[in-house]
């Protein structure tokens, strides 16, 4: 066999289990084209569409870290046991916060279907003296401040009281609840309407929560009305204590005087026989879900000054008829766009009346500091 017929032969060989081969290789599916998400804007930046459905989706939240100092927050201070001596001293309080937020909204025969939810995951020190150590750092609670679905006007599900968020919370500053306006967290059952010509209503069923939850099937009611034109807005809520049988309200007047000011004031008178009279079994002790401050009345008042577009001024004054005073001023910084910094002063004087210190404030005189870096998304 000469050299050339060897070749020849190899070569036939390999010929024959190539197409061996060939025949039993894998076939790769052609991939399936691919679907996009589409950008929905509907109601607003950021929604797109789930994929598949008619349901716009938008997913946010923000990162936030503060700096306490002085006497802040619930003007309980942060402190501590030194580890060498064992004497009480201050420190620092802090936090660290993710809050996730979802929207939803999708277009139906009944009007808008709507979502909203937002929880908070929070890392942060033990404020005053709740534990021996005084100032355990650690994770706590995770907290679901908002969960409801909204179809038309109507509302049901987690949210902040409409006594509150009706009428509008207190101001732009971090410490607004110096002199409290109102209780927050709660179950609602609630209806908004809007006439389209600057009139707005909503009536809200609500659950309490805490010490303020509803003792039988009679629910807290609030009831609100809003006046917003170009000046700026005029609104009134009013509120039933259904634990206590107390009514409770607000009126408040916000207005623009300039592109770059906001201005706003806002009063409030609850009745309050019954969070005093000592023959309940769970005594109110002066305030109940909506009327927290002190006495028959209080004033807040505040505003904010854009300084230009990274800047803005912020501050809110509070008074109550038992003499608590609470005055706060902050300047929020946008270091680049959706990172803020703010740094906040504040100083609360305590009244004279049993019933007047909400805050927890040891001293007549309390001061305190507060800076925050947030980036939202």
């Amino acid at each position: 066999m000469n050299i050339k017929s060897l070749l020849l032969g190899s070569a036939a060989a390999l010929v024959a289990v190539s197409g061996a081969r060939a025949a039993d290789a894998v076939v790769v599916a052609e991939p399936e084209p691919a679907e996009y998400v589409r950008i929905c804007d509907v109601y607003g930046a950021g929604y797109f569409y789930i994929p598949g459905t008619e349901t716009c989706l938008r997913i946010g939240g923000y990162v936030r870290y503060d700096i306490g100092v002085g006497d802040i927050g619930t003007f309980t201070g942060a402190g501590t046991v030194d580890v060498e001596d064992g004497d009480d001293q201050d420190t620092y309080w802090k936090r660290a916060r993710l809050s996730l937020r979802t929207w939803t909204g999708q277009e139906t025969e009944l009007g808008t279907l709507k979502t909203y939810t937002e929880t908070h995951f929070n890392f942060r020190n033990v404020q005053g003296d709740t534990s021996p150590i005084l100032n355990e750092a650690d994770n706590r609670a995770v907290t679901l401040p908002y969960a409801w679905i909204q179809l038309g006007g109507l509302r049901v599900g987690k949210d902040d009281s409409a006594f509150d968020t009706f009428s509008g919370y207190a101001g732009n500053v971090l410490n607004d609840t110096l002199v409290p306006y109102g209780g927050f967290d709660t179950n609602v059952v609630q209806y908004y309407f809007d006439a389209g010509n600057g009139f707005s209503a909503v009536v809200s069923l609500e659950q309490g929560y805490g010490d303020f939850t509803i003792d039988s099937y009679v629910p807290h009611v609030v009831g609100g009305v809003k006046w917003t034109q170009g000046w700026g807005a005029i609104t009134g809520v009013i509120a039933y204590d259904s634990n206590y049988e107390e009514v409770a309200g607000k009126v408040r007047l916000d207005v623009t005087p300039m592109e770059n000011l906001s201005l706003f004031i806002m009063a409030g008178y609850g009745t309050d026989d019954n969070y005093t009279d000592g023959g309940f079994a769970i005594p109110a002790g002066g305030r109940g879900m909506y009327k927290l401050w002190s006495g028959n009345w209080a004033v807040w008042g505040g505003g904010t000054y854009t300084v230009n577009e990274k800047t803005s001024f912020n501050t809110q004054i509070s008074y109550d008829e038992g003499e608590n005073l609470g005055v706060v001023a902050n300047i929020a910084y946008d270091i680049v766009p959706s990172l803020t910094i703010t740094a906040e002063a504040s100083y609360f004087h305590v009244g004279d009346e049993t019933v007047s210190n909400w805050t927890g404030a040891d001293d007549d005189d309390n001061f305190g500091g507060l800076l925050r870096f947030q980036r939202s998304f």
